[in-house]
């Protein structure tokens, strides 16, 4: 965009004003100077304007002006109205500007003079630019629209097709506004708005297929399913058509409820909000419960037995080689592929930054919560400098069901006595990780290794009703009076809701929680919603990174 168009966008006044008229045709016919509007005579005398504003630069014939002022019958004095008009308005606008070219007359206007060109150089400068500086460029754009277009000639023939036409041209804009504001994720806001439009606008596909899109990221399917239906109904008795592909295949993703159909984005979640969790955090009510990345350790296994994964998860795959080769392979496998030196996430790095910032506060450390099997967790901490418990759940063998508490000294024991196992553990002392489906164990014994990954782990570990109960008392006072929050979950997915299930059966939790979920579908924010969590959608080291600066810990300690 050159530096003319530039200084278009950038002023909110009418340019090129300077001691010349400024044309306006978006909307009823204007024209104006700097000392305000313009007489322009009549209508005949204002429709020879127009016609020669929608041609601007160029010769419009007499026969032509004639024809669309009279029709096929002018009256004999046709040709000398036609010169008093274009003498009045010559003497309105100056000699410079409308000038007589044979075999007609034409109109001299600079670039900007005239409201429509602005409005193309703005529309222009928008494309191709992120959504936030285009949905500011085609409001301010569409700000330039009075009412329709040449408004005040409706009803003349000539002028029908040039208002069809920019009225297609004011609506395609006005889409792609809609588009800019939905990559936004102003869904919420756009609701209302289309409403009115697909009520002004009916067979508009675009528009209807925008107002579904907005119903639905607004937790409103059913709705955007019958607006849906309601288009299509129209379409078909009014002119006996079905809806086009790209609206059909928009009403199945709905239905499907495709990740696809997700806002891309969502604005940061508010400070009040890492204010509560800070507070929760510095009074020793916070646990923070954190997800395991397990792809690529699903995609390894696969790899490893020849396993067509096909998108089943890491249970269906653990299962085939557990009945396929066995379960002894299976073991040995995950200990190959866990026994690496797993890098500590962001979020892994947040958590082990704490404990400086707790006892310097005189509080307790921190209970997190995890179903991660491998050690990345604890690599953080290591790397801090932080001593740590671990307390893992057993999945297999004869203490099966029970968890096993591991020291800093590397020694362990299993907790057979959940309700008496009190003064062993303590979080005036350090930081205890709770792993709630085991974890591998680098020990030349792997004593206490064990994990819930199979299909069958999975089964046993849900009819068990005792895994509460097999919580070490303190360790289950604390989460029964905890805020917390869920990072690196999605409702889908199997841990989490497995851990719920043992952990709270269907009950909401005691204090108000919060989940980090990019992209949370409208099934699974019912799910957190039934469970009294509050979800923030937005990526995940993102949100880290944030909560990182609210506490006032430097990028590098969560890097």
């Amino acid at each position: 965009m050159n530096e003319a168009a530039a200084q278009l966008f950038r002023s909110d006044e009418a340019c090129y004003k300077r001691h010349v008229p400024d044309f306006r045709i978006l909307g009823p016919l204007e024209v104006s100077d700097e000392t305000g509007p313009l007489l322009l005579g009549g209508l005949k005398q204002r429709a020879v304007l127009a016609m020669l504003l929608l041609e601007p630069g160029r010769i419009v014939s007499i026969d032509r002006l004639i024809d669309a002022l009279w029709g096929e019958e002018p009256p004999r004095t046709a040709t000398t109205s036609l010169q008093n008009f274009i003498s009045q308005l010559r003497k309105t606008l100056g000699a410079e500007v409308l000038e007589t070219k044979a075999p007609g007359y034409r109109l001299r206007i600079r670039p900007g003079e005239l409201d429509l060109d602005r409005f193309r150089v703005i529309v222009e400068s928008a494309r191709g630019a992120d959504p936030q500086t285009r949905a500011e460029k085609l409001r301010h754009a569409l700000a330039l629209w009075r009412g329709p277009a040449l408004a005040d000639l409706t009803y003349e023939a000539f002028a029908e097709p040039h208002i069809a036409y920019l009225e297609e041209l004011r609506l395609a804009t006005l889409e792609e506004r809609v588009d800019a504001d939905l990559a936004l994720g102003a869904h919420a806001e756009l609701v209302g708005e289309l409403e009115g439009l697909v009520d002004e606008y009916p067979m508009r596909e675009r528009l209807r297929g925008q107002y579904m899109l907005a119903l639905y990221r607004a937790g409103r399917q059913a709705e955007a399913l019958h607006a849906y239906s309601e288009g299509r109904r129209m379409l078909v008795e009014q002119l006996g058509i079905e809806p086009s592909r790209d609206l059909q295949q928009l009403h199945g993703s709905i239905l499907r409820q495709e990740s696809g159909l997700e806002a891309p984005g969502t604005a940061p979640p508010a400070q009040d909000h890492f204010d509560q969790v800070l507070d929760a955090l510095f009074q020793g009510r916070l646990v923070a419960v954190l997800g395991a990345e397990i792809r690529d350790l699903t995609a390894r296994l696969a790899q490893r037995f020849d396993y067509v994964e096909n998108g089943y998860g890491l249970p269906r795959v653990a299962q085939y080689v557990a009945v396929m080769k066995g379960s002894g392979p299976l073991y040995d496998e995950l200990h190959s592929l866990l026994d690496a030196d797993a890098v500590p996430t962001p979020v892994h790095r947040l958590f082990a930054s704490f404990p400086p910032l707790l006892r310097a506060r005189g509080l307790p450390h921190q209970l997190l919560v995890t179903t991660s099997y491998d050690l990345a967790l604890e690599a953080a901490f290591l790397e801090a400098g932080e001593e740590f418990d671990v307390v893992s759940y057993i999945a297999a063998g004869p203490q099966r069901g029970k968890f096993c508490h591991l020291r800093p000294d590397g020694t362990g024991q299993v907790v057979d006595l959940p309700n008496a196992y009190a003064t062993e553990l303590s979080l005036e002392e350090r930081t205890v990780i709770l792993k709630l489906h085991g974890q591998v164990d680098r020990g030349v014994d792997r004593e206490w290794e064990s994990f819930v990954v199979t299909e069958d782990d999975y089964i046993d570990y849900l009819s068990r009703s005792d895994v509460a109960a097999a919580v070490p008392v303190g360790l289950a006072a604390k989460l029964r009076r905890s805020h917390f929050l869920f990072l690196g979950y999605t409702m889908a997915d199997w841990n989490l809701r497995v851990v719920l299930n043992r952990l709270w059966s269907d009950h909401p939790l005691s204090y108000r929680s919060w989940a980090v979920q990019p992209d949370a579908k409208p099934l699974e924010r019912e799910f957190w919603r039934r469970r009294d969590v509050d979800v923030q959608e937005l990526p995940l080291e993102r949100y880290v990174d944030l909560l990182a600066a609210h506490a006032g810990i430097g990028a590098e300690a969560a890097a």
